[in-house]
């Protein structure tokens, strides 16, 4: 059935609608519906829009990305389907490497996730079956299992839809973390380095269009960010 143009929840419908293909496709695992259905309700408390917040976030994220040595763009399911034409055009503009990394790991999920990207114009994907060959110390989860070219040997990591076990333990190994996620009181929002809290919808144009220039350091502080943030969540309700 065709989504009418004129439906309040159109753009909600259309991510819903891209999700449903992903899965078919076998991009997007099942358990990634779940998940996205629960971003959706902290969305509703931001009243789906990109907050000043978010902004200042992504100006901190990009400063970070931009003097890393080896910044890595880590993807999954839900955010190739979502958005792979913005992850190859942050690659891009970043100079940034892009690594699939999966919970609900299958070397033929990896490649499809992979065949999407590079359908988008992306020059290489790394993490996919065999090159996943180094394991993240004290993480026994498949997400466990990085390229020693991309996360292994990265020094800023951004993660999208992410879990926070994966989080901590990049951070044990002196990874910068910055975190796209909607839930502000979620481990990985908690322990992340720079948090967005944004639907990655807005979040990744937001980051392309920050990257596009040479950000200044400002001065970020992500525990009074996602502090605010929550205050104007709740001030929605």
């Amino acid at each position: 059935m065709d989504n009418p143009p004129t439906h309040p929840r159109i753009k909600s419908l259309k991510e819903r609608s891209l999700l449903v293909q992903g899965l078919r496709e076998g991009i997007v695992a099942e358990a990634g519906l779940i998940a996205h259905g629960r971003g959706e309700a902290f969305d509703y408390l931001l009243g789906e829009k990109t907050t000043p917040e978010a902004v200042k976030a992504v100006k901190a994220a990009v400063y970070a990305l931009q003097r890393a040595s080896n910044p890595v763009i880590s993807v999954n399911g839900n955010s190739t389907a979502l958005q792979a034409r913005e992850i190859v055009e942050l690659s891009n503009t970043l100079d940034a490497k892009i690594e699939v990394n999966l919970f609900h790991k299958s070397q033929e999920r990896e490649e499809k996730i992979k065949q999407k990207l590079l359908q988008q114009g992306a020059d290489k994907v790394y993490g996919v079956g065999e090159d996943a060959s180094e394991r993240i110390p004290d993480l026994e989860s498949n997400r466990g299992k990085v390229d020693p070219r991309g996360i292994g040997s990265s020094d800023v990591v951004l993660v999208m839809l992410e879990d926070g076990d994966r989080t901590e333990a990049l951070k044990a190994l002196g990874k910068k973390v910055i975190a796209v996620d909607l839930n502000p009181l979620s481990r990985t929002a908690q322990k992340a380095d720079i948090t967005i809290v944004d639907n990655i919808i807005r979040a990744l144009p937001e980051l392309i269009k920050a990257a596009e220039k040479k950000q200044k350091k400002e001065k970020y502080n992500n525990k009074e960010n996602l502090k605010q943030t929550l205050e104007k969540m709740r001030a929605g309700i």
